[in-house]
């Protein structure tokens, strides 16, 4: 049986390794999305205007619908150039998306969010806020997916982020029981996780943190 899936930011550090995965499983129809004019492979779509036609832009995009959704949208305040900026990436569009295959049929959601969601600081705040509505949305599973410090080369160079990479990676090791969520994680281990969860049986709204996203990648 053929999962069909729709892969949202597979241009990313994650998304790249996750589309790449994919190639490994005979039994995924993919849809990997990219934002119109941007380069690389995919399916272009206008994200500002997903968030106004969810439906009608996906169904464009992947008219034979979908089983499965997988975000792995993200931006810093930073590189998108104000708080605003930010939350329309991590927020509206990831929310776009979600409600655009929820009406295509799927009925998983597996959304890339952050060690912390829902804690102190707007970026995680904003995890917070798309993690509760996703969930809100009735797919019949949805998995949360929080690594800490991910590890792994961008296309453009992050140079305070590189730096931090270091350090994290560095202390990882000390970073026992609760304080290991927030050690570093390559993008290659959590891309493998998503790969094996996707398709997966069962209902309900999952939660992985580092160890989980190890152990399910390396099984």
């Amino acid at each position: 049986m053929t999962t069909r899936v729709l892969l949202a930011g597979a241009t990313g550090l994650i998304g790249r390794c996750v589309d790449v995965g994919f190639t490994q499983r005979t039994d995924i129809a993919l849809t990997s999305l990219k934002r119109s004019g941007s380069s690389g492979h995919g399916q272009p779509i206008d994200f500002e205007r997903l968030r106004s036609e969810p439906e009608t832009v996906l169904r464009e995009a992947a008219p034979a619908g979908a089983d499965v959704a997988i975000s792995c949208l993200g931006t810093t305040i930073r590189a998108a150039g104000s708080q605003a900026a930010m939350y329309r990436v991590d927020h509206d569009y990831v929310l776009a998306l979600a409600q655009g295959a929820r009406a295509l049929g799927a009925h998983q959601f597996i959304l890339v969010s952050s060690v912390g969601a829902g804690g102190a600081g707007f970026y995680l705040r904003t995890k917070g806020a798309i993690e509760r509505d996703i969930t809100a949305l009735g797919f019949a599973r949805v998995d949360l997916i929080r690594p800490g410090m991910l590890l792994g080369k961008r296309a453009q160079t992050r140079l305070l982020e590189s730096l931090g990479q270091r350090v994290v990676a560095a202390l990882s090791p000390m970073m026992i029981g609760r304080l290991s969520r927030y050690g570093a994680i390559s993008a290659g281990t959590v891309a493998r996780a998503i790969v094996r969860l996707t398709g997966e049986e069962g209902c309900g709204c999952r939660i992985y943190s580092n160890s989980q996203i190890t152990r399910i990648a390396c099984s």
